[in-house]
């Protein structure tokens, strides 16, 4: 009985947290419908405020490397994500904004310079992603693509922003997200929404690891979601950003809702800075 007893409190002490999922059909559930949602939106005449969950509305020009994408799939669908201007033909997005498993992109349109995401702004079309080799659709490991466009002509409103390099693992620095998804979950998007922004603080993928075990690797980095403030339904490959330096894409987020304290999940441009240096 003793012995009973002493495995039991071990066992309780070392009790493993509950472990949060998330959306593997990233197109199908999110992307697809905030599309249909977005551009029903924007149609209406006085379209003009924001997204993200906590977050403020964004002044054009203050984010000008974000480039709003809008993925036309196999399916015959749309759906959206988000990506960073790396440089005058380059941008960076999450790999699942292209592919998940269950629904494949054929065209993007990227629009930079703009507020709104289906109207406005400089558009440029692309298929050539150049997705990771070891990217995988259930774990999110190697989140990252690379899109190839037609050159951007730079502005006031359109500047690309540099890619971080080294070690610094950015933990309890505080960064800013920005991007054209939901405001809060369960709130419709209404004509007062359009691209938005939250500054977030970057915790320990220890930390992390606590909420979402079998998605947290080296190569990702997370953030706090305490006081309802994360990316949401939308954000996907949209870019985190500290000092002027592009430090995340968005990744994933819990499956039940970015409204729950709970983090967030991005992809770590330090651990592909080569990669990425290499398809420039």
């Amino acid at each position: 009985m003793k012995l009973f007893l002493v495995i039991l409190g071990v066992t309780a002490a070392f009790a493993v947290p509950h472990q949060e999922s998330i959306e593997l059909d990233y197109h199908g559930k999110i992307g697809i419908p905030m599309a249909a949602r977005i551009k029903a939106a924007e149609e209406a005449t006085d379209f003009d405020g924001s997204r993200i969950v906590g977050g403020s509305p964004s002044e054009l020009g203050d984010f000008p490397y974000v480039g709003g994408v809008i993925v036309n799939l196999v399916s015959g669908g749309q759906s959206v994500c988000g990506s960073a201007l790396i440089s005058a033909n380059r941008a960076l997005t999450a790999a699942h904004c292209w592919t998940t498993g269950s629904h494949e992109g054929i065209l993007l349109t990227v629009v930079f310079g703009s507020k709104r995401l289906f109207s406005g702004g400089q558009r440029v079309i692309t298929n050539n992603v150049q997705v990771h080799s070891e990217y995988n659709t259930v774990t999110r490991a190697n989140d990252i693509a690379v899109l190839v466009l037609p050159n951007v002509a730079s502005s006031e409103y359109i500047k690309p922003i540099s890619i971080a390099s080294g070690n610094n693992l950015y933990n309890g620095v505080v960064a800013s997200a920005a991007g054209f998804g939901i405001v809060s979950d369960g709130t419709p998007i209404t004509t007062g929404q359009t691209l938005n922004n939250v500054d977030l603080t970057v915790i320990s993928n220890q930390e992390c690891a606590r909420t979402f075990a079998a998605f947290v690797v080296s190569s990702t980095l997370c953030v706090s979601g305490a006081n309802g403030k994360s990316t949401c339904s939308g954000d996907g490959g949209s870019p985190l950003v500290v000092n002027d330096q592009l430090i995340g894409l968005a990744s994933f987020q819990s499956s039940s809702g970015c409204q729950r304290n709970l983090p967030a999940g991005f992809t770590r441009i330090t651990s592909y800075n080569t990669w990425i240096r290499s398809r420039l």
